[in-house]
């Protein structure tokens, strides 16, 4: 049976992050399908609650012909609510960062992640639909009991940060360049997860071997505080206090300064759902150089450089290639503005709506559309996501091997050399898919300097 409405429940509202943006859109699109749909929070910031509909608002009573729609990535006593409720459930999953990457950080939050697994699987048993961000969070749909899937990227629009730049951080970044210094770029909450102290590890290697001007600026607020004065105790321990930018929260202009004023997006993290910020890197025409862990694969697709070794020798060495190799650096600025544009708001509406429609389907075959929890037992459905995502072990250069790289490379390019060689390694090689290379390695050896590798490949030692 189609439902009358759409509800979206979240556990807070905050609007401008990913999760908010993407229930806004989520909404809106759901209005525009016929659907009565509002969003009820268990809390909201301020600046938003006028968008948002108070949790205790929704009746006691059961709703007649609707559906809500709940968006989980961490443990809260809004999920267990959802899960009282007699409405047929979806759950739209935006992934639980593993606790054992945060504990040491964050212990307060460790019970809040154990709660999010166990209410996940609460889902499994109780919501007839997953929807998940990536094939990375659909799996784990599927491990907890999910029977009925789609992937389909969350809705937000790449061209939301073409805004006027804060003149003040775009003048700041201008003079960072003054000196020849390459400014390298990461947004994203400054959070042991997305491992920061990684990037500056690989940043103190790259200004050692390769550019003692450049500049690291990480982009985004902390969870919690000690994190962030643990990097910046590290930062003027190792002497790069003047050349790490901590911003903090920005504003939008700010962050457009720092996306325009870069010259490469790097990722370490190690463990994302999705990942907004590398698709607004793209389509700001950055060079994406990323650690292939969890969903991140998926997101750059063939569009960038994806890592299986993140250790501070490959990555710097890798960054170097791309930014030294004007035919490299093209190719993949060329392919990122290609791959947002397939994020763009109109084809993710686009695949949204083909969502909804397979979840109204499976609805109907089931029975579900009343009330009750609507569980029924036919495959798995992804084709909804539409967006060309890669496989781990294939094209997404996230394995070691000769010639994993960015897309379907067969040749050398940007490779991890175990000693002095060439290496067999992560490679930007001839790929016919991501603008990526052919020609020597970039090894990262086992050397004890930055030197010649193989009479054509940079060196540089690990320096773990």
């Amino acid at each position: 049976m189609r439902p009358a409405a759409i509800h979206q429940v979240v556990p807070s509202f905050a609007g401008r992050d990913a999760i908010g943006t993407h229930t806004l859109h989520t909404r809106d699109l759901l209005r525009s399908l016929g659907f009565a749909s509002d969003i009820y929070a268990g809390g909201s910031l301020p600046e938003v609650s006028h968008l948002a509909r108070s949790l205790d608002d929704l009746p006691d009573r059961p709703m007649d012909r609707t559906w809500l729609l709940f968006h989980h990535s961490s443990g809260s006593p809004v999920a267990d609510r959802v899960l009282a409720r007699s409405e047929p459930i979806l759950v739209d999953y935006h992934n639980i960062t593993p606790p054992a990457l945060i504990d040491r950080w964050a212990p307060w939050v460790r019970d809040e992640v154990e709660l999010g697994r166990r209410q996940l699987a609460a889902f499994g048993d109780r919501a007839f639909f997953g929807l998940a961000d990536s094939a990375y969070n659909q799996q784990e749909l599927l491990d907890v009991g999910f029977r009925h899937t789609a992937v389909v990227a969350p809705l937000f629009d790449p061209t939301a940060t073409d805004v006027a730049a804060d003149e003040t951080v775009a003048a700041e970044v201008r003079s960072r360049q003054a000196g020849g210094g390459a400014v390298w770029l990461f947004v994203g909450r400054v959070s042991p997860h997305k491992a920061q102290h990684d990037l500056i590890k690989a940043f103190a290697c790259y200004r050692e071997w390769f550019d003692p001007a450049a500049t690291l600026v990480l982009a985004g607020t902390g969870m919690g505080t000690e994190y962030p004065r643990a990097l910046d105790r590290f930062v003027r321990r190792i002497g790069l206090d003047r050349a790490v930018v901590i911003t903090g929260l920005v504003t939008d202009a700010a962050l457009v300064a720092y996306y325009r004023g870069a010259d490469v997006f790097v990722c370490a993290s190690d463990h994302e759902g999705f990942c907004v910020p590398l698709v607004e890197a793209m389509h700001h025409a950055l060079p994406v150089v990323a650690y292939g862990a969890a969903a991140v694969p998926e997101t750059v697709g063939s569009a960038g450089l994806v890592l299986a070794d993140k250790s501070p020798a490959v990555l710097a060495a890798s960054i170097d290639r791309v930014l030294t190799d004007a035919a490299l650096r093209r190719r993949l600025v060329d392919a990122g503005l290609r791959r947002a544009d397939d994020f763009s708001l109109a084809r993710g509406r686009q695949r949204w709506a083909a969502a909804i429609e397979e979840v109204v389907a499976v609805a109907g075959r089931s029975g579900t559309g009343g009330t009750g929890s609507g569980r029924s037992a036919s495959g798995v459905g992804t084709a909804a996501s539409g967006v060309g995502t890669a496989a781990c072990g294939e094209g997404s250069g996230a394995v070691a091997g000769t010639g994993a790289g960015a897309g379907a490379a067969t040749g050398t390019g940007i490779g991890a050399a175990t000693g002095t060689g060439t290496g067999t390694g992560i490679g930007a090689g001839t790929a016919d898919r991501a603008g990526v290379v052919d020609g020597p390695a970039a090894g990262a050896g086992g050397a004890d300097r930055a030197g010649s590798v193989d009479g054509s490949a940079a060196g540089a030692l690990d320096a773990r």
